[in-house]
């Protein structure tokens, strides 16, 4: 049989920003694309956001390939089922790096954003490194089942979560829907907003908008 080991070693990533942070900046966002996509595409789903008062910040997931068979466009996932623990304390290692690089000082709001895959590095994220932020937005995704509401115990009582979803995506279904929201209301309580939109597995910036006032 083959033997499995494993090295360490040093490696660099890159990452995408939109807009400028200066001391027009309001509102700082971290936000986690979804399976499949890259980084500096994902950042531009954030441009009807005003941009002087908005700063994006979009890491990318480390492993990348081809979405199909003629090698044309390029994806990118954050996690799969193998090496889940090892390959998930890498990605938390590399999203610190972009954060540190970013020195991001006093923001008078920090937004964190995942989408559908990048809920479950947001959230790990935040409640392993224990982020304070305004507001945690959870866009189509899945809430990882190993959070416990002991990691979250630390939010400012002023933070809100809303969990956002299209209500024709196939991802997530009515039993989904039932399993995400008893999840996240065990983690969040009273916090947690849900609300749907017309569509399916699609980002909704504008509908986000809306509800957040922005």
């Amino acid at each position: 049989m083959a033997l499995e080991k494993r090295v360490t070693y040093k490696a660099s990533a890159s990452y995408s920003t939109l807009n400028n942070y200066d001391h027009k900046t309001l509102n700082v966002w971290m936000v986690f694309h979804g399976m499949g996509h890259l980084s500096r595409y994902f950042a531009r789903f954030f441009s009807t956001l005003d941009p002087e008062t908005n700063y994006i910040i979009a890491p990318q997931a480390p492993s990348k390939y081809y979405l199909n068979t003629d090698s044309k466009h390029v994806g990118a996932s954050w996690l799969t089922r193998e090496d889940t623990l090892a390959e998930t304390k890498n990605v938390l290692t590399y999203v610190d790096a972009v954060w540190e690089a970013e020195n991001i000082t006093n923001p008078s709001s920090l937004f964190i954003l995942g989408y559908s895959q990048g809920v479950s590095i947001a959230t790990r994220w935040i409640a392993s490194r224990k982020i304070q932020c305004k507001q945690l937005v959870l866009h189509s995704g899945g809430i990882p089942k190993e959070l416990k509401p002991d990691d979250f115990n630390y939010m400012d009582a002023s933070t809100k979560v809303l969990f956002v979803h299209g209500d024709q995506d196939p991802y997530i279904t009515p039993t989904r829907l039932s399993e995400e929201i008893k999840k996240g209301s065990s983690l969040f309580g009273s916090r947690m907003d849900v609300r749907s939109f017309e569509g399916e597995h699609e980002v909704k910036i504008d509908f986000l908008q809306k509800i957040l006032q922005l």
